[in-house]
């Protein structure tokens, strides 16, 4: 609902108006008509409502594929905007795979299509549905970067990294997976993995836990393998977390915060996104080889910096190439009436989520022109003088 009422304003039609004598000409931004959206697991509510409430907003019906995993919350969500006021068939939940995401890409009557998920789907829907010509947006995998700076708040940033990397278990597109040390900030790392340490690893309907466990058996192996080719690379180990034990859950996917130091931007640890518990820690003598490290990086979902120095942070936020940047703020996801602007390799399309960007990615320009000649107008009263020469 808030969704609904932060796009209300900006979804207004009339856009710009010219006046030339008799004739008109103005623009609005029109709906599509059916549009998509191909949702992940890890945020079942939240990133549904990225999609549906601006394209229904814009005039558009929808068409929603949740993630298989997890497919409940799309229904709970359908059901609640029916209760809202939504009438029946704007939106419309599928369920299923690979026959479900392709039936969407292929359809004509879906003109635009929104996905949030990995990168090897990620670019399939958009070639897909790009060649049936469809407008796609799609967000995909991150490698998210925090430049620790010396004179930074000590509490307050290892707060913010261990936060910020272990949350969720760390499946989150903007987690925070990779923190670079900048000189004598080296020196906080005994003290970040000591606070790793002590995060609670239960179920997540446990009290006190703080982070649950990965989605699958899968996932957890695909992490773990990638825990061990940082070792076999050269890495160090300060914090293995995994062969966890969870009491009661003895066979539940848990991993426990991981941290592995003296990462190279070669090692496979790095250039991969783990999408788990996993943080790994670069080492940099200067703020400008930190900066070096992140825009060699092929990805730019998001990345922050931490210091007390303001002409530090203008610098970084000018040199980095990331689409979203935070300034003592490890996770920079803005708020609806902005928009979410990964770049580079971490997002395919042209207009990103939500925000103005969304609400043009789920309409298209109308522009009209009108001739009414002045001296075709008929008055509506009698005419009682004296006709005369004009």
């Amino acid at each position: 609902v808030r969704t609904y009422k932060v796009t209300e304003t900006p979804a207004k039609a009339v856009v710009s108006t010219q006046s030339t004598g008799d004739m008109d000409t103005y623009s609005i931004r029109a709906p599509l008509g059916v549009c998509a959206g191909i949702t992940p697991f890890n945020f079942p509510a939240m990133i549904p409502l990225w999609m549906f409430p601006l394209a229904n907003v814009c005039g558009n019906t929808y068409v929603l594929k949740p993630s298989e995993r997890d497919p409940g919350a799309a229904m709970m969500l359908a059901e609640m905007a029916i209760e809202a006021g939504l009438p029946k068939g704007v939106l419309n939940i599928i369920h299923g795979t690979h026959d479900s995401v392709n039936f969407i890409c292929d359809n004509p009557d879906i003109k635009a299509i929104s996905f949030v998920g990995s990168n090897q789907a990620g670019q399939h829907i958009y070639e897909r549905g790009s060649k049936n010509g469809k407008r796609v947006q799609a967000n995909m995998a991150a490698k998210n970067h925090g430049v620790v700076l010396p004179d930074a708040n000590k509490e307050n940033t290892l707060n913010q990294l261990v936060g910020a990397a272990f949350g969720a278990a760390g499946q989150r597109c903007m987690a925070l997976s990779v923190a670079v040390m900048v000189g004598e900030a080296r020196n906080w790392i005994p003290e970040l993995v000591e606070r790793a340490r002590k995060l609670k690893v239960s179920a997540g309907d446990q009290p006190g836990a703080d982070l649950g466990p990965v989605i699958t058996p899968a996932s957890k192996a695909r992490i773990e393998r990638l825990i061990q080719s940082g070792v076999d690379e050269g890495a160090t180990l300060p914090l293995d977390g995994r062969n966890i034990s969870v009491a009661g859950y003895e066979n539940g996917n848990f991993v426990g915060p991981t941290i592995i130091s003296n990462v190279t931007p070669n090692m496979e640890c790095y250039r991969e996104e783990i999408f788990g518990p996993v943080l790994n820690i670069v080492e940099a003598e200067t703020m400008d080889e930190a900066i070096g490290i992140l825009n060699d990086n092929p990805y730019g979902n998001g990345c922050a910096i931490f210091t007390n120095s303001g002409a530090a942070a203008r610098k970084f936020t000018n040199e980095v190439d990331v689409g979203q940047i935070g300034v003592n703020v490890p996770i920079p996801v803005p708020l609806p009436m902005f928009s979410f602007t990964g770049s580079r390799g971490s997002f395919l399309g042209d207009s990103n989520f939500y925000g103005k960007a969304g609400l043009n990615f789920y309409s298209q320009w109308k522009t009209i022109t009108t001739l009414w000649k002045e001296e075709d107008a008929k008055t509506a009263t009698a005419e009682v003088a004296m006709p005369r020469m004009q």
